[in-house]
């Protein structure tokens, strides 16, 4: 069942204890000397610690034991035990991190059922722990897809800020990826394990934003019905991401500069203030400085914000990256008509290659999805593209057969067909190469660009495979399987 370590310096009492746990299927470590208990803290990393505050009847020891389990890696639940007169020690130790206490004597029933709520408890700790080392994972640097310079740039400078506590504004045009950013800075920085907590600011009326960014009181308004806590409490220790902040009011603005200067927020229809520990992300899809001119923006609170400004490019001007986006928006896609993974014709990846994406990378993914859920087969054509992207590049929607429309501006495949599309089997005399030989074109791509990406990690590192591992997120044992090509797997 669980692994439990067992402090108390009465043996009778831990060997009572011990038999009851075991009873109930339970690992039990008891122990009655505070620095063996200590060692195995260590060696045997149980999941709950049970332990007497006064382990010699003068000091509360048992503190020492529930600082260290508190400490150690994953951190033990503790359920401490107190004598009569020793309440205040008690609570004490449930500031330090104790999950619950026991007066001395207890009933058996009771102390089943909060070993039972300790462990209900530690289970699901280790769940949120697990899950947000799964969002983690997701929200990797590596996740963010762009090889182009101007994205090259971007990675270095959320690298550098990621695990500091700056404010920072995010800028981009709509659909460039600034919500996508912020989550990597904060899964990557030391308040991952705390809340991320989102917002539109332009979603919502004035008055329900001031709600929802600082709580209200009860009564505060009509239809204010109970207590609410705004999103920065909720966010207390982690992450606010105010999204589209330019759309705020110059009420919210005044308000929210407080909030900046004095981390103290304060609820609608309440008269004291609350310190919350939140760093601040913020995103807007336009200049900020023009609403300064136009008399919409304070300029104090730009400065606050702006602490440390990331540039989103907009797609057009990293079009290289367009391959590689398609290439990571259809992996894993596979064609319900010939369980096949989609692929494209040349000619549907030159219009793709030539449309400016006012969207940005939010326009190209519905476009693909769109396109893997028209299109015959498992191959993408041009004709299986929005009618407006078809339009923008003079290309016909009525088309028939693509391949013989007019001709559209050619980026050489050379450089920016990683994805190598399959030529459209109405242009090719040659006969479209069977499933194998398209996989294997496809583990080719997947190979090079993972040595591309290798090669590029240890230019950053001077060569230093250690440091090139760490920033990689892998082992030092696979980055040098890896490049000597021994991991066929993709």
């Amino acid at each position: 069942m669980a692994k439990i370590l067992l402090v108390d310096d009465e043996l009778t009492m831990v060997q009572m204890v011990a038999d009851m746990l075991r009873q109930e299927g339970h690992e039990v470590f008891p122990f009655t000397n505070i620095q063996a208990a200590s060692a195995a803290l260590t060696s045997h990393a149980p999941e709950l610690v049970i332990t007497d505050l006064y382990l010699d009847k003068a000091n509360p020891h048992g503190m020492e034991i529930l600082k260290k389990a508190r400490e150690s890696i994953p951190p033990a639940v503790v359920i401490v035990i107190t004598g009569f007169g020793t309440i205040d020690t008690a609570k004490e130790a449930m500031k330090q991190g104790a999950f619950d206490y026991l007066e001395k004597p207890f009933k058996v029933d009771e102390f089943k059922l909060c070993v039972q709520r300790a462990l209900s408890y530690n289970a699901a700790l280790s769940e949120t722990v697990y899950l947000r080392k799964q969002l983690k994972k997701k929200y990797q640097f590596s996740q963010i897809i762009g090889s182009a310079p101007k994205m090259q740039q971007v990675f270095k400078m959320i690298e550098r800020v990621a695990d500091t506590d700056s404010t920072i504004l995010i800028l981009g045009e709509s659909g460039t990826g600034k919500e996508l950013v912020a989550r990597a800075l904060h899964f990557n920085s030391r308040r991952q394990f705390a809340p991320f907590v989102p917002i539109n600011c332009s979603a919502l009326p004035e008055n329900l934003l001031e709600s929802e960014l600082f709580g209200h009181r009860r009564g505060a308004f009509t239809g204010a019905i109970t207590d609410k806590k705004g999103l920065f409490q909720e966010a207390d220790g982690g992450t606010i991401f105010l999204d589209e902040v330019g759309s705020m009011s110059p009420m919210l603005q005044s308000r929210l500069l407080r909030v900046l200067q004095e981390r103290e927020v304060r609820r609608v229809g309440e008269n004291v203030s609350v310190y919350v520990n939140v760093r601040v992300l913020a995103a807007c899809n336009e200049p900020l400085e023009k609403k300064i001119k136009d008399g919409t923006f304070r300029e104090d609170l730009y400065y606050r914000l702006n602490v440390i400004a990331i540039q989103l490019p907009s797609l057009r001007e990293r079009r290289d990256d367009i391959p590689l986006l398609i290439a990571h928006f259809l992996k894993d896609k596979v064609s319900s008509r010939t369980d096949r993974p989609f692929q494209m014709t040349r000619q549907a990846m030159d219009v793709i290659c030539a449309h400016d994406w006012p969207g940005n990378v939010r326009e190209l993914e519905n476009a693909v999805e769109r396109a893997t859920a028209l299109c015959e087969g498992d191959i993408i054509q041009a004709i299986d593209l929005p009618p407006s992207i078809l339009e923008a590049v003079h290309l016909s929607g009525s088309s028939k057969d693509p391949d013989t429309a007019v001709a559209l501006p050619v980026v050489p495949a050379s450089a920016l067909y990683p994805l190598r599309c399959q030529e459209s089997t109405e242009s090719n005399a040659n006969p479209s190469p069977g499933p194998a030989a398209n996989i294997a074109l496809l583990k080719t791509f997947m190979r090079e660009q993972e040595q591309s990406h290798l090669n590029r990690a240890l230019q950053q590192c001077d060569g230093d495979k250690e440091k090139a591992a760490v920033l990689l997120g892998v082992s030092l044992a696979t980055l040098y399987r890896k490049l000597s090509g021994e991991d066929k797997d993709v």
